[in-house]
C-alpha cells in the first residue's frame, strides 16, 4: 500500500482518547503514566488490543500467557502499543452444562470490549471450540482491524505404542471399558496418554475445524491454524500476528473487506474437505450472519455434495493420522491448494494479499494425509443436511464417520427424555434393544439442554457392546463433539423443548433415514401426530433469572446459528463510537 493511502496518526481511533489537549485526555494520559508508561509509548502509535482467553482451567490455552508476550513483542517491533485484555475462557473440558451456553457471552464481551476501549486493532487469541466463533462474531460486529491467532493442536496421543486421538479414542476405549475389556491400569494409562501437551484437540474436531474455517475465511496468517501448539513455529507465528496487525491498522484493513460471501463460501468448502465437525454448521451460520452474509443449511448441504473429503485425519479419516501429521504434510495451505478452482482465490486475507498469493508455493508432502481430488477419503464432504417430518427445519449428520449400513435404515425408536434416563438405560445389560433400534435423546437443544450441549454422541448400550456392536443409528436435538464418530443425527430443528416434531415421537414408532435422499422421517400418520401435538404441554423454562434467562429469551434455533436475535445486523445498527467526556 502506498503511503498516501495509509492512515495518519491523527486518524487513529485511539487518538480521540489520547490526542486532544483537554481534561478528558489528561485523565487517560495520567492513568497510563500511573502504570509507568511515558508519552513516547503511545503517541502516534496504534493501540493494539490482545484479547486473551487464557485460563488456568483451560488446557487448550495454557500457553497463552507466553503467546501474549510473543504478540506484544511483534506489536512493539512494528511500532504499535500493545494492551492485553482478558476475556472469559469458554473451554469445552470444564465449562458446564456446555461451553456453547457461553459462546454468545464471549461474543458480546468481545464486541463491547473493543468498542469501549481505545483500540485501533485487535489480535484475537482462541482455539478451543467456542472461542473461535465467539471472538470472531464479536470482532465482526465491532468492525476494527482484527487478526485471529489460533491456539494450535496438541501433540498426538500415545499409550502402549498406540496412537491416540483426543475425543475419538476416549469414546472408543470407554466402550471397551464398559465391556470389561480394559483394566484399571490400562484405563489410567489411556487417560494420561491421550492428551500429552497444551493445545486443543488434535483430531479434526470442532477446535481444528473452526481454526481452519477462520484461516480459510482469510482471518489468520497463512498456515497458522495447522501449527501444533508446542512447536517453535507457533511462537514465531504469534510474533508475526503482532507485527501484522499494526500494518493492518495503518492500511485500514477492516473485517468487512475480508469476510465476504466469497470468503464465507471458501471456508465452508474447506470445512467439508477437512472432514469437519458437525458443529461447524451452527458456528459458520452465526459468523456469516454477523457479517451480514446469508448462508443456509441448504447451501452447506449443496457444498457437501460437491466437495470431496481429502484430509485423511481422524475421526473421518481411514488411518491413524492426526493434526500433527496434517501439519507435516503441508497443512491447510496445501489442502487449499489441492482444492484448486473450488475456491475463489481472488479474496483478500489479513495479509493484504489475495488468497491466491498466499497459496503460492504450497506443497503436499504426504498425499495419503492430504489426498488429491482424484483419490478422496470420501467422495462427498463431511456433512449432510437432512429434512423430513422429524426435522422440518433441518438436522445434520456426518456420513463419512458412520457405518455404511446406516445410510438407509429403518427401525423402531427408543426414546429418552433426559440424559440421566438414557444413561441408566444404556448401562442395563438386560435392556431390550437390537442393533436395528434407533436411539433418540430429546430435550437437549438450545433451550432444552440448556445451551445445546454435546450429548448427541449417545453411548452404545452395554447389551449391544457385549454382542460386539459398536455403532447404531442415534438421533438428538443436541450437538456432538467434533471428535466423535458414528451414525448420529444431530441439531434436529426445531428442538423438542419448544414443541418440535421430535417431541411427538414415541418409543416403538418406526423411524426411517434415507441419507441419499437427505430424508429423516417418523412413519406415523398425520392424524396421529395432530392428536399428539394437541396433547403436548410446554415444559417450564430452565432459568428464572440472570444470563440463562436472557439466553432462553433470545437464542435462535440450530438452523439459524444459535446467536442472540438482538445481535444480528437485521435487528438494528451496530452502536457507533462511544462518547468521551
Amino acid at each position: 500500500m502506498s503511503d498516501k493511502n495509509r492512515k495518519s496518526a491523527e486518524d487513529l481511533r485511539s487518538a480521540r482518547w489520547f490526542a486532544p489537549d483537554d481534561l478528558r485526555s489528561f485523565g487517560h494520559r495520567s492513568r497510563l503514566m500511573q502504570m509507568g508508561l511515558d508519552p513516547e509509548d503511545w503517541t502516534g502509535r496504534p493501540v493494539i488490543g490482545i484479547l486473551n482467553t487464557w485460563s488456568e482451567i483451560n488446557p487448550c490455552h495454557l500457553h497463552f500467557r507466553e503467546r501474549a508476550a510473543d504478540v506484544k513483542k511483534g506489536v512493539h517491533q512494528a511500532g504499535g502499543f500493545p494492551v492485553e485484555l482478558p476475556t472469559i475462557s469458554v473451554d469445552e473440558s470444564f465449562t458446564k452444562p456446555t461451553s456453547m451456553l457461553y459462546r454468545n457471552l464471549l461474543a458480546m464481551e468481545t464486541e463491547e470490549m473493543i468498542r469501549s476501549h481505545p483500540l485501533d486493532g485487535v489480535v484475537l487469541m482462541g482455539g478451543c471450540d467456542k472461542t473461535t466463533p465467539g471472538l470472531v462474531m464479536g470482532a465482526l460486529s465491532a468492525g476494527v482491524p482484527m487478526i485471529y491467532l489460533p491456539a494450535g493442536p496438541m501433540l498426538r496421543g500415545n499409550y502402549a505404542g498406540k496412537i491416540l486421538g483426543s475425543g475419538s479414542d476416549a469414546w472408543k476405549y470407554w466402550d471397551e471399558r464398559r465391556a470389561g475389556n480394559i483394566s484399571d491400569e490400562e484405563w489410567v494409562g489411556v487417560e494420561g496418554g491421550i492428551a500429552r501437551s497444551y493445545g486443543h484437540c488434535m483430531t479434526m474436531g470442532t477446535a481444528s475445524t473452526m481454526t481452519a474455517i477462520a484461516e480459510a475465511m482469510g482471518l489468520c496468517l497463512p498456515g497458522a491454524s495447522s501449527i501444533p501448539a508446542p512447536d517453535a513455529g507457533h511462537i514465531r507465528m504469534s510474533t508475526q500476528c503482532g507485527r501484522r496487525i499494526v500494518d493492518m491498522v495503518w492500511e485500514d484493513l477492516t473485517p468487512n473487506k475480508i469476510v465476504t460471501p466469497q470468503s464465507v463460501r471458501n471456508s465452508a468448502v474447506v470445512a467439508m474437505a477437512t472432514g469437519c465437525s458437525t458443529n461447524a454448521v451452527v458456528h459458520l451460520l452465526a459468523m456469516a450472519r454477523r457479517a451480514g452474509i446469508k448462508i443456509t443449511l441448504d447451501d452447506l448441504d449443496e457444498l457437501g455434495r460437491t466437495t470431496p473429503l481429502i484430509a485423511n485425519i481422524r475421526p473421518s479419516g481411514t488411518g491413524d493420522y492426526l493434526m500433527e501429521d496434517f501439519y507435516y504434510a503441508g497443512g491447510l495451505r496445501a489442502l487449499m491448494a489441492q482444492l484448486g478452482d473450488k475456491l475463489d482465490t481472488s479474496v483478500t486475507t489479513v495479509t493484504g494479499k489475495t488468497l491466491a498469493q498466499t497459496l503460492e508455493g504450497a506443497t503436499v508432502y504426504n498425499d495419503d494425509v492430504i489426498r488429491p481430488l482424484s483419490n478422496p477419503v470420501y467422495h462427498e464432504g463431511s456433512l449432510a443436511v437432512l429434512r423430513g417430518n422429524l426435522c422440518p427445519d433441518g438436522a445434520v449428520i456426518k456420513p463419512a464417520a458412520c457405518d455404511e449400513r446406516f445410510r438407509n435404515h429403518q427401525g423402531p425408536a427408543l426414546v429418552f427424555d433426559s440424559y440421566p434416563e438414557m444413561k441408566k438405560a444404556v448401562d442395563d445389560e438386560n435392556l431390550d434393544i437390537t442393533p436395528d433400534h434407533v436411539m433418540v435423546l430429546r430435550n437437549a437443544g438450545p433451550l432444552g439442554g440448556p445451551g445445546f450441549p454435546e450429548w448427541g454422541m449417545l453411548p452404545i448400550p452395554k447389551a449391544l457392546i457385549k454382542q460386539g456392536h459398536r455403532d447404531m443409528l442415534r438421533i438428538s436435538d443436541a450437538r456432538m463433539s467434533g471428535t466423535s464418530y458414528g451414525a448420529c443425527v444431530l441439531h434436529v430443528a426445531p428442538e423438542s423443548y419448544i414443541g418440535g416434531p421430535l417431541a411427538l415421537l414415541k418409543t416403538g414408532d418406526i423411524v426411517k433415514l434415507d441419507l441419499d435422499s437427505r430424508r429423516l422421517d417418523m412413519l406415523v400418520d398425520e392424524d396421529e401426530l395432530e392428536r399428539r401435538r394437541a396433547a403436548w404441554q410446554a415444559p417450564e423454562p430452565r432459568y428464572q433469572r440472570g444470563y440463562g434467562w436472557m439466553f432462553g429469551k433470545h437464542v435462535t434455533q440450530a438452523n439459524e446459528g444459535c446467536d442472540f436475535d438482538f445481535l444480528s445486523p437485521e435487528f438494528g445498527e451496530t452502536a457507533g463510537e462511544p462518547d468521551i467526556f
